[in-house]
């Protein structure tokens, strides 16, 4: 189940994980760690005892887990939900990990160089794109010559391993059907703005402190959505109300991002958020999907 942030994924999974008797996976890059709870509007300990919740909290915030580490876990556990002769919810909002799971994405095992990037960004993205059209011509082909993000990792998949990123990309699909629902609504701005406010009246601002405490305030996860524009306020930079502002703002700008990539998919079956009969149809849907699977196998 993809869609952008704060539509309401983890309540409507967390309601048909209990019809279905099944587990939920997580597929957001930041609910993998541990202690980043309210900012990444991770699932409460009293849902993850409803239902049995995997991918949260695996690593410790100053550790990196790449794509391939995530899904080298989710395909293992996916695996095991089934064997069970269940069908497992994979939900979340990051795009890439759901992509890695649905589409099979063939994922470079190369773990971020920071000192390479450093390097690298000093030369600039000009020289950057020009370098990897010598070296891999049909990836300078798919990324934009302003793509720095993109470019630097391209770059430094071909320094680790010797070879072209786009000789070692591609999909290796599941054989197992995939049912692809999304969420979205045209209330979703007063949503974000909603959450924002539940999260600052939970305990973000205090939750922000703690973490600048153990692990400093250069830990790459308090520069992410939420976490960044409350340390401005614990810094002094902003007052709580700017603060909250800028997150609700930065938040919107994030979801309209998440909008277009999941909305390029055209497997995904899409549904109102904000229908009151939103479960029922759902429900549905996924009925319907696995009797043809039941009348297929």
């Amino acid at each position: 189940m993809a869609g952008p942030t704060a539509v309401g994924k983890s309540g409507l999974a967390l309601a048909l994980a209990q019809r279905l008797d099944t587990a939920i996976l997580s597929a957001d890059s930041r609910q993998v760690y541990r202690e980043f709870d309210i900012g990444t509007a991770k699932p409460s300990l009293a849902e993850q005892q409803q239902v049995p919740h995997y991918l949260i909290d695996i690593c410790d915030p100053t550790e990196t887990l790449t794509v391939a580490d995530y899904q080298q876990q989710a395909q293992a556990i996916v695996a095991q939900v089934q064997a069970q002769r269940r069908v497992p919810l994979l939900v979340g909002g990051t795009g890439l990990y759901i992509n890695a799971i649905a589409k099979g994405l063939k994922i470079p095992p190369v773990a971020p160089q920071a000192e390479l990037r450093s390097q690298l960004s000093r030369l600039g993205q000009p020289h950057c794109y020009q370098f990897l059209q010598q070296i891999d011509p049909a990836a300078a082909l798919r990324i934009h010559p302003n793509d720095r993000v993109r470019t630097l990792r391209a770059l430094e998949v071909y320094y680790v391993t010797g070879r072209p990123i786009s000789a070692q990309q591609g999909e290796r699909p599941p054989r197992y059907p995939i049912l692809s629902i999304g969420l979205d609504c045209a209330g979703l701005s007063q949503r974000i703005e909603q959450r924002t406010q539940q999260m600052v009246a939970q305990g973000l601002v205090d939750e922000v402190s703690y973490l600048i405490k153990q692990y400093g305030a250069d830990l790459p996860l308090l520069k992410t959505l939420g976490y960044a524009e409350m340390q401005q306020y614990l810094a002094g930079n902003a007052d709580l109300a700017t603060a909250i502002e800028l997150t609700v703002q930065h938040t919107r700008q994030f979801a309209k991002r998440q909008r277009t990539w999941f909305r390029k998919d055209k497997q995904i079956v899409w549904f109102d958020a904000a229908a009151p009969d939103l479960l029922a149809r759902v429900w549905q849907q996924i009925q319907a999907f696995l009797q043809t699977v039941s009348s297929d196998s």
